[in-house]
């Protein structure tokens, strides 16, 4: 059995860090089997060196060696790709193919990205892990293969079968060995030297000097995030190389090259999902939802303030933008004037109502404001509309001219509500 830094040799793999040993050290350890292995790690971390590890040290590695970017293949061909198709199984399928399953048998099959397969795609992958049986698009015909399959994926695999994206009896298939490689963050010690290389490399590439660090610039790099990970590194490496004139490269000119290095804030890592998006979707809406309360609790006090006042027209021109916040629409022509349904009418001596009496019997929700604190400004609106028009059997002129608006305003909100 080959050492560590002989295979680090080979494959060209530079660092000394401790998890990245481990992770080396496991896939020499399992490369004699034919145990499936999923490896985990960050986007440019280095994945696509493990399975090339564990083909080239098994009895397989005369066989074909396959790399497939699950992710980068479209939904409706990817059965396709790996299982084969027959002819005349879908429009453009001119003549029968072999699918990458098909033509490495007797090898090694490398899933990149393998979080990305849809569904109906994991059901017949986890045919060919159970019994090494598919069948190509388009065919009845069952066909056998004698494959080894080494995934990799940057996905969270427990949130992904969580949300129903990753079927989890194919998880546990597929991570019969998992093989986890540590992001570069993690990697101190192994930074300069990572750069290092890539700027020695370069150098040879372009036929030009070497460029070097300052110690200042050094401290800069390691103190770096690197959310890209080693191909981040490696790519910033390269722009140096190729745009400095001054060889000797210091922390100032670094900064020029890392993007929001002057910030130097810590990184954020989400362990669970980045794709995210799905974490700051929930603190958007909460944040939405806040302000929607917030809003309705502005609402509520001003409607008290027009009940015990009795001079509704002066407080509603008053909040006439709080108003027209929450009531708010796009159409120009909706006003404050369209939104009288808030106001007050004021006390009538001639009345045999009461103040309370009177608003109670005309707009239905004064009592509600203390009562019914859970109730929706976009119920009460609507329950105003629907008696409104149950009263005027309706006809939306008279339930327009009561509530105040205008009868195109109202017809609006009959189409919105689906009344």
């Amino acid at each position: 059995m080959e050492s560590i830094q002989a295979i680090k040799q080979r494959f060209g793999i530079i660092g000394n860090d401790p998890t990245l040993n481990r992770a080396i050290e496991k896939a020499i350890q399992v490369a004699p089997t034919d145990i499936s292995v999923l490896v985990t790690g960050e986007s440019g971390v280095g994945k696509e060196s493990i399975p090339k590890i564990i083909h080239q040290l098994s009895h397989r590695k005369h066989g074909k060696y396959i790399a497939v970017n699950c992710g980068a293949i479209p939904e409706g061909t990817i059965d396709s790709e790996l299982f084969g198709h027959e002819k005349g199984a879908f429009t453009g399928a001119t003549q029968t193919r072999s699918g990458y399953f098909e033509v490495a048998d007797g090898g090694t099959i490398f899933l990149d990205e393998v979080g990305e397969l849809p569904l109906t795609t994991q059901v017949r992958l986890l045919r060919v892990l159970e019994n090494g049986e598919f069948i190509k698009v388009g065919s009845s015909k069952v066909q056998k293969t004698n494959v080894r399959i080494v995934a990799a994926t940057n996905v969270n695999m427990f949130e992904a079968i969580k949300k129903e994206k990753f079927r989890e009896d194919l998880y546990y298939r597929l991570s019969t060995v998992e093989i986890h490689l540590p992001p570069l963050r993690d990697r101190k010690d192994d930074i300069h030297l990572l750069f290092r290389k890539f700027a020695s490399d370069f150098a040879l590439k372009y036929k030009m000097p070497t460029i070097k660090l300052t110690d200042d610039a050094v401290n800069l790099l390691l103190k770096y995030r690197w959310s890209g990970n080693i191909r981040q590194l490696r790519n910033i490496a390269e722009q140096i190389s190729v745009l400095e004139q001054n060889r000797t490269i210091s922390a100032a000119t670094l900064k020029d090259y890392l993007p929001d290095a002057s910030s130097n804030l810590p990184a954020v890592i989400n362990t669970t999902k980045s794709e995210s998006d799905f974490s700051s979707e929930r603190e958007i809406l909460y944040k939405v939802l806040f302000d929607m309360k917030s809003d309705l609790n502005d609402l509520k006090k001003l409607t008290m303030e027009l009940m015990k006042s009795g001079n509704g027209s002066e407080v509603q021109k008053q909040n006439e933008g709080l108003i027209q916040k929450i009531y708010g629409e796009d159409d120009e022509e909706t006003t404050v004037e369209d939104l009288e349904v808030l106001s007050i009418p004021e006390k009538s001596s001639e009345s045999n109502y009461s103040e309370s009496e009177e608003i109670h019997d005309k707009y239905h929700f004064a009592e509600e404001i203390e009562e019914e604190e859970t109730l929706s400004l976009h119920d009460k609106e609507l329950e105003l509309i629907k008696k409104s028009l149950e009263r005027h059997n309706g006809k939306r002129k008279l339930a327009a001219q009561e509530l105040g608006i205008s009868e195109r305003t109202l017809y609006r909100k009959i189409k919105q509500f689906d009344l």
